[in-house]
């Protein structure tokens, strides 16, 4: 597992923007992390690391925004609102997990559950997967670890 410590939220993006610059086509990154970790901010550095130009904001009221016209589409999900797995494939989105393009799922741990270490219990058949932790140090500090699963 990875760690890297964020000590800004330009630093957090800029992870995020290295993340979109090496990603492929069916990645999707799971981010699990407290109200205001910086989950959002790793999302808009991945967005515009694959050349997407638009506004980036948590779509908690939307459930899935869709952003298109960089060198991948991005699937960016958001599971605060939901609070059961069965509510998740009731909403459609079991076929984000298999994107053509990059899936990004904010509050992952709703789906995946929170195994730590055990890959089959966190990708859940998901070819390539990210596990993402954002831990808030203090006001301004972030631990963001992570570890890849799959091809």
């Amino acid at each position: 597992m990875a760690t890297n410590i964020s000590h800004s939220p330009a630093e957090t993006e800029a992870l995020g923007e290295s993340w979109g610059r090496e990603a492929r086509s069916g990645l999707v990154i799971g981010i699990s992390g407290d109200l205001g970790a910086g989950k959002t901010q790793l999302v808009k550095g991945l967005a515009r690391g694959l050349d997407i130009s638009g506004r980036v904001h948590s779509p908690t009221f939307t459930l899935v925004n869709i952003y298109a016209g960089g060198r991948l589409t991005l699937f960016h999900l958001d599971l605060y609102r939901l609070e059961t797995r069965d509510q998740m494939l009731a909403a459609g989105l079991e076929e984000y997990l298999h994107p053509a393009g990059v899936t990004v799922i904010e509050w992952a741990e709703r789906w995946f559950g929170e195994a730590q270490g055990a890959e089959d219990a966190w990708s859940g058949g998901v070819q390539r997967l990210r596990r993402v932790r954002i831990e808030i140090l203090s006001e301004n500090e972030r631990r963001i670890s992570y570890e890849d699963f799959g091809a």
